[in-house]
């Protein structure tokens, strides 16, 4: 395996100790371990599930874990031995972030809860992610995405949109919830870094989406009395929808008045009335707007509808698939995607999304095999494999 990469990221020298699975924290975890933190994970002796649910080089490395677990240090523990929890300790002495994902009673009866690791440094922050808040009667539900999705309305919004009840193709609960760990955890290290105070956070995968979904969603029920149903009206439309042409579709958004003068000075669409000059017209009837919009896109090609839309600085892309994502050509002029080396061979790895003139983050590194730096954590903190 090369040797771990140097980092310079704005969380160099932050030490994660990291006892997630699935997606949720390990999300937000390799985020950490791309900005500069060294991120410990903890895993049984068997491994993370999530190593087995998708395809990978080699038994235990599924694309999935690979990317959401790429530079962190992997130390496998028996958790429920002796020797386990005193290296667990020892690291918890060490550390400046503890991170899991069990439920309240589970790591409680494993003796670390918030309670017993302050006891053992006070100034860590402690991260809690649950499906669902401890603090309300759903404590102890078990929580996947698609039951998060269902819980917080997606399959309803899909049924206004299309008449179906349906999850989003991508495990969006999961992901959102982890880059609400991630920020929770980063604006508690930020207080920490003023007072000196450790303290403890919990993220809800349940309360996250709630919160995500009713950004548009909570519309006019806001309000008392409520002036509309809990929904965004122009985001359920059944048509909207890409716009097909005359061979292939397009996503497009003339939304605006700018861009829908333009639009209409430069099409001339017979069936634009007075009464569609503002936004606030169009969106009275936004179903018959995005209904003659579809027709209107039938008749010309994509690569005419782009080039016509571009010229009018009108929202537009083609449709593309995820193997296409894979070779965008912006994504490659600004170098998004960093080859990694592994014992499994070079792994091109999505790489960082933002940008900071002074401390980049980078992929962290390759992606650990099943307690591979065991020996290695356990030396630095003064213990031998024989203690775990």
């Amino acid at each position: 395996m090369a040797d771990r990469p140097k980092h310079s990221g704005p969380l160099a020298g932050i030490r994660i100790v990291d006892l997630t699975s699935m997606v949720f924290g390990p999300y937000a975890t390799q985020i950490m371990a791309d900005m500069g933190a060294d991120v410990i994970k903890i895993e049984p002796l068997t491994g993370d599930d999530t190593r087995n649910i998708s395809q990978g080089p080699v038994p235990g490395m599924s694309g999935v874990f690979v990317n959401v677990n790429r530079g962190k240090r992997s130390v496998a523990l028996d958790m429920k031995s002796a020797q386990g929890k005193a290296a667990l300790t020892r690291l918890i002495e060490e550390t400046d972030v503890f991170i899991h994902s069990m439920r309240s009673k589970a790591i409680a009866r494993l003796g670390f809860d918030y309670a017993a690791v302050c006891a053992i440094n006070p100034r860590i922050v402690y991260t809690n992610c649950y499906g669902y808040s401890r603090r309300g009667p759903d404590a102890d539900k078990p929580a996947y995405d698609d039951t998060i999705q269902a819980e917080c309305g997606i399959p309803y919004v899909q049924q206004l949109m299309t008449g179906e009840p349906g999850f989003v193709a991508t495990i969006m609960a999961d992901k959102v919830a982890g880059l609400t760990a991630l920020y929770s955890t980063i604006l508690a290290l930020f207080h920490r870094e003023r007072t000196g105070e450790g303290q403890e956070v919990e993220v809800g995968m349940f309360e996250t989406m709630a919160s995500f979904m009713l950004v548009e969603h909570a519309n006019g029920a806001m309000f008392t009395p409520p002036t509309t149903p809990a929904h965004y009206h122009r985001a359920v439309s059944a048509n909207r929808k890409p716009y097909k042409t005359r061979d292939g579709y397009v996503a497009a958004l003339i939304y605006n008045d700018k861009h829908w003068k333009a639009f209409v000075e430069a099409i001339n669409p017979v069936w634009v009335t007075p009464d569609m000059a503002t936004l606030a017209q169009r969106a009275q009837q936004i179903e018959h707007v995005y209904a003659k919009l579809g027709e209107t896109f039938l008749e010309r090609t994509t690569t005419e509808w782009l080039d016509l839309l571009g010229a009018l600085n009108i929202p537009a892309a083609p449709l593309r698939t995820t193997d296409e994502l894979l070779q965008n050509e912006h994504l490659i002029a600004i170098d998004f995607f960093e080859t990694v080396e592994s014992d499994q061979g070079p792994v091109r790895y999505p790489g960082v999304p933002t940008w900071f003139s002074k401390t980049p983050g980078k992929v962290a590194g390759p992606t650990p095999l099943v307690g591979q730096h065991t020996d290695e954590v356990l030396a630095e903190i003064g213990m031998t494999r024989g203690a775990r």
